[in-house]
């Protein structure tokens, strides 16, 4: 793995532990981004809406790549996304990589870091 993304990454985690405590791991970060993008603050989740979440995180922070494109909220308010383009078949370490550069990405765009 790339040392500057790695350094980068953990920098990222905390500055987000500040506000969300200790151990973040990335499937924390990816449910802090869906709520963060369902826009309706926190509450206690179901299961299945974590996993939803999950979802529209991924959805949101891979959409730059040209993976996804945003459609609309549903009636709920729960935002929906249409495939683009597949993901190249990436083995598990690079999956890593990629998440932890959208990640960053993300938080970017955002100003939360710089």
């Amino acid at each position: 793995m790339d040392y500057k993304l790695e350094l980068r990454f953990q920098e990222l985690v905390k500055e987000l532990e500040k506000d969300f405590g200790g151990g973040l791991e990335l499937d924390t970060i990816l449910l802090l981004i869906g709520v963060q993008e369902l826009g309706k603050g926190y509450k206690e989740f179901s299961k299945d809406e974590k996993v939803n979440l999950m979802h529209i995180a991924i959805c949101t922070i891979l959409e730059p790549y040209g993976i996804y494109k945003y459609l609309a909220n549903d009636d709920d308010g729960w935002p929906h996304y249409k495939t683009i383009n597949q993901l190249p078949n990436l083995k598990p370490g690079e999956q890593s990589v990629l998440m932890k550069e959208a990640i960053i990405s993300y938080f970017e765009a955002l100003e939360f870091i710089k």
